[in-house]
């Protein structure tokens, strides 16, 4: 691609995140999201490969879908209340419309049958741009919106972590597997999002730097089903060494950072009275944490079937820039100490 267009098409990502985080009015809010819909698209469909185009039509299909069921909502309310603001948002049926519509945009269980798909078709530098930059706007909607309908978020929420722990059990695809990871991600943020959204906007944060490193590592080893793993250590031995404490932050496993989300989660739940829930939360957590286990051994524990007597195959040097991933695996892996200070920083 050439790279102004990319410079424009980055551009409009930004701008439109930009303008749905600035508004208070809904009609702002959706000319932001169709923005960045719209900037989004050329990048998923720059190769010009078969499944590339599809999941490019799938994509712009769900965000048109919800992009329309959030205006015809919003006009709803303006209808019924006389309101166009975010947060004056008192209509029970408008404001479950654009829960609904907000689920089906960032991919949330039982809305979630897109985001896979998507993924798959997709290279994994857009597909990073997809799991994480493209959540931040319906995310800051959400926000705004609560507290609304608690028990449509808790389902919503419970439902996510489940299947995205079981959807992910039987892939051998890794964007499908970061999908499904991604599902259960974000049920953990609509389950907490009612009664902290602080701890939401937390969660959110720690996934993105978990996720970037994720995608980051896969990239430098060129890497798209869980057997290309087993030949990575040849590639990159010391990438190779830390990629699983990076799969077991994903999975929530102390002492490392992925840990401080879950742990803070479980722990508001049970404050306020929900403890089935948070051991419902805490059981689906594990079926995530098989699949981060079997990558992890197909990345450190299994050799490739190859042929040849060399270890080291031939590669050429990779032009992937290495800071980004350093900065990213340090965070992911090491911030857990940290959590107090982080907690002072985002309670009022």
């Amino acid at each position: 691609m050439n790279p102004y267009i990319l410079a424009v098409m980055l551009f409009g990502l930004g701008l439109g995140t930009t303008i749905t985080f600035a508004s208070s009015h809904w009609l702002l809010a959706w000319m932001g999201l169709e923005i960045n819909t719209l900037a989004i698209i050329p990048l998923m469909a720059q190769h010009h490969h078969p499944r590339a185009v599809e999941a490019t039509t799938k994509y712009f299909l769900t965000q048109a879908t919800a992009a329309a069921m959030l205006l015809f909502a919003s006009t709803t309310n303006a209808w019924l209340t006389g309101q166009w603001d975010i947060q004056q948002m008192t209509h029970p049926v408008p404001t479950t419309m654009i829960t609904l519509a907000l689920a089906l945009k960032i991919g949330l269980a039982p809305m979630h049958s897109w985001l896979p798909e998507v993924l798959q078709g997709l290279d994994l530098t857009t597909g990073l741009i997809l799991s994480t930059w493209q959540k931040l706007a319906p995310f800051a909607l959400f926000l705004q919106l609560q507290p609304n309908n608690p028990t449509l978020l808790i389902i919503l929420g419970v439902t996510s972590t489940l299947i995205g722990g079981w959807g992910g059990l039987n892939q051998t695809q890794l964007r499908k597997i970061l999908a499904y990871s991604s599902i259960a991600h974000l049920g953990w943020m609509t389950l907490i999002i009612q009664f902290s959204p602080s701890l939401t906007l937390l969660t959110l944060l720690t996934y993105f730097v978990m996720t970037f490193s994720t995608f980051l590592v896969f990239k430098i080893n060129k890497a798209t089903n869980v057997n290309s793993l087993a030949i990575s250590w040849t590639k990159t031995p010391i990438v190779t060494s830390l990629t699983p404490l990076i799969l077991l932050s994903l999975g929530g496993l102390p002492p490392l950072t992925g840990f401080m989300p879950k742990w803070l989660i479980l722990q508001e739940l049970t404050k306020q009275d929900l403890p089935l829930l948070a051991t419902m939360a805490a059981l689906t957590a594990l079926l995530s944490l098989y699949f981060y286990l079997r990558l992890s051994y197909a990345m450190t524990l299994t050799m490739f079937p190859n042929n040849l007597t060399g270890t080291a195959p031939w590669r050429f040097h990779s032009p992937q820039l290495t800071l980004p991933l350093a900065i990213s695996t340090s965070a992911t892996i090491l911030l857990l100490p940290l959590t107090p200070t982080i907690l002072a920083l985002l309670t009022p």
